[in-house]
């Protein structure tokens, strides 16, 4: 699957910091193929860059936000943290400030680190 321009703005912010490097399209339910942009399973932390906010993409519109909502719910049932952002705040820095103590408040709780 092709990486949208905020996704890949914003895994490059994380290799500049030396922040944990999360999965990537990573599928998260047994059952389901829903998949996270982000995802640091030992964490439980999960991040979405939702595309097309101002073009009326798949997730502005009414099937595609109820199917996110079923997906992010299903999320938190299983006990993950969501931070969700679009493209022009993960431009503007809001995404990797709201990242950045959160990884790093948690970096103790990873195997490889």
């Amino acid at each position: 699957m092709r990486k949208s321009v905020g996704e890949e703005w914003l895994y490059g912010a994380l290799q500049m910091l030396r922040l944990p490097l999360p999965e990537r399209q990573f599928r998260f339910h047994p059952e389901r193929k829903w998949q996270l942009d982000f995802c640091w399973p030992h964490l439980k932390i999960a991040c979405e860059v939702e595309g097309g906010v101002w073009s009326k993409g798949r997730h502005i519109r009414p099937a595609g936000f109820i199917k996110d909502m079923e997906k992010y719910n299903a999320l938190s049932t299983m006990g993950y943290t969501l931070l969700r952002f679009t493209t022009e705040q993960v431009k503007s820095g809001m995404a990797i400030n709201a990242l950045e103590p959160l990884l790093r408040s948690q970096m103790w709780r990873i195997p490889s680190l």
